[in-house]
């Protein structure tokens, strides 16, 4: 049994409660004890990403950085992923559907202008499946997500630990605004993605992701507004 399993929800609900007064560091610190070898990172390298990835590395240098490559991300991401690769010195880990977007088109077209059942038949390929096959293959019982309640209406509730999909997830800096955001980029001289002055405030694939324009909320932005999750952050075993 791993550690993620073994924490019972009781100890999971005192720890999470204990850890929402932290600091993101302490948070981070935790895990890092917790589950010395055995955590990891994800990032989508969205608008503020870099937030998360520096914060993590001070903490944990070197630790592994899952991204999950749709093969249908902006070039502008791609550029940003590798600035950030080099700026922070990333132990990134890309994981990708073993069919490539070409393949996937020719056998079910473009899943993303298939309504709602087809959007999350292509997060469940390219999203879910090759995040599931990360935390498999680098032995994860728990992992670190930059996921913020101020994101969204989905989000708003979320607590710093849960336990998904029979492990942890812990979320450094779920209780910080867009000017604790702003600040940290500020003072450590990061980046935002470059489409974010171009209006992009959440950014994934290049065909479900909007500009966000006069009455437009940030959830309307992605997948059509037909959702706001892309799966990876869905399923929890329980919440506190």
């Amino acid at each position: 049994m791993t550690e993620s399993l073994s924490i019972e929800p009781a100890e999971l609900a005192q720890i999470s409660q204990q850890l929402e007064g932290e600091s993101p560091t302490r948070r981070i610190e935790w895990a890092a004890e917790r589950f010395p070898e055995q955590v990891v990172m994800s990032s989508s390298f969205g608008a503020q990403a870099a937030v998360s990835l520096h914060q993590v590395n001070q903490v944990i240098p070197g630790i592994p950085v899952i991204l999950t490559d749709t093969g249908y991300l902006f070039p502008e991401t791609y550029e940003f992923i590798e600035e950030l690769k080099n700026r922070l010195d990333l132990n990134l880990k890309i994981f990708r559907n073993p069919l490539s977007p070409e393949e996937q088109e020719a056998k079910f077209g473009k899943l993303w202008e298939q309504g709602i059942k087809g959007i999350e038949h292509y997060n469940q390929m390219n999203k879910v499946e090759p995040m599931s096959r990360a935390l498999d293959d680098l032995g994860a019982s728990a992992w670190l997500a930059g996921l913020r309640r101020q994101q969204s209406s989905t989000r708003a509730e979320l607590p710093v630990v849960v336990s998904q999909r029979g492990r942890i997830k812990i979320h450094p800096i779920v209780d910080w605004t867009d000017k604790d955001v702003f600040e940290h980029l500020r003072k450590f001289n990061l980046p935002y993605h470059p489409l974010w002055e171009k209006g992009y405030v959440s950014i994934g694939d290049w065909h479900t992701s909007r500009q966000l324009t006069d009455g437009m909320s940030e959830e309307d932005t992605r997948f059509f507004g037909l959702k706001r999750e892309c799966g990876l952050h869905e399923d929890v075993d329980f919440a506190i």
